[in-house]
């Protein structure tokens, strides 16, 4: 089971558990639903900073591939300038 699956069973099961509880607490309809969209509220705000925080990894992840294909790309053009120049100077030797 992956950790993502498990940390989403967690939230969850607290999510459920909270509202349970707060259902089940002896205070009035308007408290009680007051405190429901609170913690929605939380829940959601937390939820939110977990998928930036994502985003932003992965957005590393795409940045660092980018300037490796770049310096790869650079190293293949500078090979071929060098194998280009090689080759014209031996056939200007030749001549």
């Amino acid at each position: 089971m992956s950790a993502s699956k498990v940390l989403l069973g967690v939230m969850v099961g607290l999510a459920a558990g909270a509202v349970i509880g707060v259902l089940l607490a002896p205070d009035s309809g308007v408290n009680t639903r007051k405190k429901i969209s609170q913690k929605g509220q939380d829940y959601a705000d937390e939820l939110k900073a977990k998928f930036d925080e994502f985003v932003d990894g992965f957005m590393e992840h795409v940045e660092s591939a980018k300037d490796d294909a770049r310096g790869m790309a650079n190293d293949i053009v500078d090979k071929a300038k060098a194998k280009y120049s090689d080759i014209k100077s031996k056939a200007m030797s030749n001549e």
